[in-house]
C-alpha cells in the first residue's frame, strides 16, 4: 500500500514537472522528436513498478478444471504476470530492453537488468511456453496482440549485440518458437481479418510479425504474412475511417492497415492503393486528436493509446509517400503533435493507463 502511494506521489510530481524538465528533444534537422535520458528514466519507472505488481490482474485464462480456479496469475505466468495482463507485461519488458539498449547511462540500468534476468530465466520462459501446450483452450491465448508484442520483444533482443542480451534471447527462444508456430497454424484458416480498434486487430499483429520475420530471416513466415495481407486488404477501398474511433479504441483500423500495406507494396503501388483506401474525409478525421473524458476509466483511457499508435502509423506512412506528396509533412506534423499532447498524460496517477501507455510512447518515438 505504501509502495503504491509513494509511486503515485512520485509520478504525480513528475507529471506536473513535465513541462519544466527536458524529457524530449528535437533532432538536428528538427523533424524528429527523441527521448532524452531524463525522459527515458521517467518512463522506465512505469514498467519497473508494474512488472512485479501481481494485482489487480486480468489473466484471461479460460478455466478447464476446478483445480485451475485457485491458480494465481504468477503461477500461470511466472515471467509475464504483472502489469494487469500478459500482453502489457510483455510490452513493458520490451520497453525496458529498448531503453536499456539505447541509453547506456540510464540510472535504472542495474534495476532493469535484475528484473530482466528474473523474467527471462530459462525456468520462467519454459513455463510460459508450456502454458500453450498444457491447457487445451490456451491455443488462442493472446492471439494476436500479445503474440505480436512477444515477437517485438524478441526482435529487440535479436538486434542487440550485447552478451547478456544474447543469453536472454536464447532463453526466450522456446516461447518465440511456440508463438510463431501458433501463428503459422492460424493464418491459413483465418478467413477474415479483425478490423477492430483493440487487441484483436489483425493488421497490427501482422505489422510486428512481418518486422520480426524480415529481421530474423524467417522467409517462410514472411511469405505467409505477405500473402495473407494481400488477401485481406489489397482490394479494400473507401475504408470507413470517418466513423473512427470507437469508444475504447487504442488502434486505428484504417491506419493500422495502411501501416501494414506500406510494408507489403512498392511505393508507387502503395500510393495508388492508399489513395483508393483512405478518403480525404477519412484521413482528416483520423488526424483529429481523440477526446479522453475520464482517464480513471480503464477503457476510456485507451484513447490516449490511440493518439500514440496513430502517431507511429502516420510517421511510417509519411515516409512511404513521395516527397512531393503534401500529405507527407502533414502526417509528420500531426504525429509530433499527438505525441507532445499525450506524453504528459502517460503518468496520470491511474493504473489503468500507467501499466501500458509508457511502452506505446516509447514505440511511437522509436519510429523514424
Amino acid at each position: 500500500m505504501k509502495k503504491n502511494l509513494l509511486l503515485f506521489v512520485l509520478l504525480t510530481l513528475c507529471q506536473s514537472a513535465w513541462s519544466q524538465i527536458k524529457y524530449l528533444e528535437r533532432s538536428e534537422d528538427g523533424k524528429q522528436l527523441n527521448l532524452t535520458i531524463e525522459g527515458a528514466s521517467f518512463l522506465a519507472k512505469l514498467p519497473l513498478h508494474c512488472i512485479g505488481t501481481e494485482y489487480p490482474n486480468k489473466p484471461n485464462h479460460t478455466i478447464e478444471t476446478a483445480e485451475e480456479v485457485n491458480l494465481s496469475p504468477k503461477q500461470l505466468h511466472p515471467a509475464f504476470y504483472g502489469c494487469l495482463d500478459w500482453h502489457s507485461s510483455v510490452h513493458g519488458h520490451w520497453m525496458l530492453v529498448q531503453l536499456l539498449k539505447k541509453f547506456k547511462d540510464l540510472p535504472e540500468q542495474q534495476e532493469i537488468k535484475a528484473i530482466l534476468d528474473q523474467s527471462f530465466s530459462e525456468q520462467n520462459i519454459n513455463a510460459e511456453a508450456d502454458y500453450f501446450m498444457k491447457y487445451k483452450l490456451a491455443k488462442g491465448f493472446e492471439r494476436t496482440y500479445g503474440w505480436a508484442w512477444l515477437l517485438k520483444l524478441d526482435e529487440e533482443l535479436y538486434t542487440w549485440n550485447d552478451p547478456q542480451a544474447k543469453i536472454w534471447l536464447a532463453h526466450l527462444a522456446p516461447l518465440t518458437k511456440m508463438i510463431v508456430q501458433r501463428w503459422k497454424e492460424y493464418l491459413p484458416k483465418q478467413t477474415y481479418p479483425n478490423r477492430t480498434g483493440i487487441h484483436q486487430n489483425t493488421a497490427f499483429g501482422m505489422v510486428f510479425a512481418l518486422d520480426w520475420a524480415r529481421t530474423t530471416g524467417e522467409k517462410e513466415f514472411e511469405k505467409l504474412l505477405v500473402q495473407r495481407s494481400k488477401d485481406y486488404y489489397l482490394k479494400n477501398t473507401n475504408t470507413p475511417a470517418i466513423l473512427e474511433p470507437d469508444g475504447t479504441d487504442f488502434l486505428s483500423p484504417s491506419l493500422e492497415i495502411s501501416d501494414l500495406m506500406r510494408r507489403i507494396l512498392p511505393q508507387n503501388q502503395f500510393v495508388k492503393w492508399f489513395n483508393a483506401f483512405l478518403t480525404p474525409a477519412g484521413l482528416k478525421n483520423v488526424m483529429q486528436a481523440p477526446v479522453v473524458s475520464d482517464r480513471a476509466d480503464y477503457n476510456i483511457v485507451h484513447l490516449d493509446g490511440l493518439s500514440l499508435s496513430r502517431a507511429w502509423c502516420m510517421k511510417g506512412i509519411a515516409e512511404s509517400l513521395p516527397k512531393s506528396d503534401k500529405r507527407r509533412e502533414l502526417l509528420k506534423k500531426t504525429a509530433s503533435a499527438f505525441i507532445n499532447q499525450t506524453l504528459p498524460q502517460v503518468t496520470n496517477g491511474n493504473y489503468g493507463g500507467e501499466h501500458w501507455l509508457g511502452s506505446f510512447a516509447v514505440y511511437a518515438l522509436s519510429v523514424k
